[in-house]
């Protein structure tokens, strides 16, 4: 006898908030097999940081090992040197080996611990790309058609308007899909913006004799600004690693019409139950402000636990309410007597996610020293002895004498 969930609970539990499944009776099919499906989820490491939006296909992700399929999770280590064009509007900056490496080490562990160590298979896709010889390549190619790879939007758009596409950036689907042929995959499952990506790696799977995997793509959540998708390169992101009362207080940032959004896609909230939290609000049964905070102890406790969710809605209200300073704060004590370089010093620290941050950050005032604004990127470390550094409105960082 079958140890899963009947086949209509499981699409009930897998379908929930998600935006797009190709073929739209591919996942039933699929189901009905009875066999441990083998769903993959390939990640291109290129910032140093795990945020709530890419966490959302990770989630999903975790709903598939729940019920007792297969995780494959491909760490695109030599992709992300070629770089993902998708929803990319000019060439993109390759990255090096070194700097790949660094985000992998980086992000590996945390991405571990939002999946389940059963049933998780982890390749990384060098293993297979990086053997490839131009035959290999010429092979690959042939199955393609420019018209096929100018199907996708971002190209045309480019091409429409005379913006400069690079042949590297044409390979980056056909090479995403080879990840689909060498783990055999049942479903690939992305952001919407991978939806090109994931119907080219059907195609390949067919040229190779495979069956076609079903592909199922998530909605991207927005940021904390409430209007561009969140991104560690536009800093409105909050890290899944970020301190309780950081992740709190930005929740309680965002605009208040992005806010069912988030409860599907950042708390992890039905469909159903965000879009009656909705309701409530607009007929004036909830206040928003207070649907805020549950959304914000939510999510805490999502990655946290209550109690750290409690303790930080009580910080974010001395901060807020009471204009104060939090009594408990992270610290760091400087080795030197020399000056200190601030953009060094927070990333250290873990304030900000890279130096380039907090240099962005210095300049445009939202670095303070003891309530004060910070316009200089370096100061002695007798001013900054005893002193607490504040970035933003929640971070506080104490420099211990």
């Amino acid at each position: 006898m079958s140890g899963f969930l009947p086949v209509e609970q499981q699409i009930a539990i897998l379908t929930d908030g998600i935006d797009t499944l190709l073929p739209e009776e591919g996942l039933r099919e699929l189901l009905e097999l009875d066999r441990p499906l083998r769903v993959k989820l390939g990640v291109d490491p290129t910032a140093p940081d795990v945020t709530l939006g890419w966490a959302v296909v990770f989630r999903l992700l975790r709903r598939f090992q729940d019920l007792g399929h297969i995780a494959v999770l491909i760490v695109g280590d030599f992709t992300a040197q070629v770089g993902d064009p998708s929803g990319k509007n000019e060439t993109r900056r390759r990255l090096d080996a070194t700097e790949v490496d660094g985000y992998v080490s980086h992000t590996i562990d945390t991405i571990r611990e939002l999946l389940s160590v059963e049933r998780l298979e982890v390749r990384p896709n060098s293993e297979w790309l990086g053997s490839m010889d131009m035959s290999d390549v010429l092979e690959l190619t042939s199955k393609f058609t420019i018209a096929r790879i100018m199907d996708r939007d971002d190209f045309t758009k480019r091409w429409d308007q005379h913006e400069p596409i690079s042949l590297i950036e044409f390979m980056y689907p056909l090479l995403q899909a080879m990840d689909s042929v060498a783990v055999e995959a049942d479903i690939e499952i992305g952001g919407t913006d991978q939806l090109f990506n994931l119907l080219v790696g059907r195609d390949l799977q067919q040229h190779h004799g495979q069956p076609p995997q079903a592909v199922m793509t998530v909605p991207l959540l927005v940021g904390t600004d409430g209007v561009k998708k969140m991104s560690q390169s536009l800093g409105n992101y909050i890290s899944v690693k970020d301190e309780p009362a950081e992740m709190f207080g930005k929740t309680m940032s965002i605009p208040d019409d992005v806010m069912e959004q988030w409860f599907v896609l950042a708390a992890g909230y039905s469909e159903q139950q965000a879009g009656e939290i909705t309701t409530d609000v607009a007929e004036g049964e909830r206040h928003p402000g207070e649907t805020k905070r549950l959304l914000a102890r939510e999510i805490v406790t999502l990655y946290w636990d209550a109690t750290a969710a409690r303790e930080a809605e009580a910080a974010f209200d001395l901060v807020f309410k009471a204009k104060g300073t939090p009594d408990e704060m992270p610290s760091i004590r400087l080795e030197s007597t020399e000056d200190v370089y601030l953009p060094a010093l927070l990333e250290s620290a873990g304030m900000v996610a890279s130096r380039s941050e907090g240099r962005r950050l210095i300049q445009q005032g939202a670095v303070k020293v003891d309530g004060a604004k910070l316009h200089e990127e370096s100061l002695s470390a007798a001013t900054l002895t005893g002193r607490v550094i504040q970035v933003g409105k929640r971070r506080f960082l104490r420099v211990e004498p």
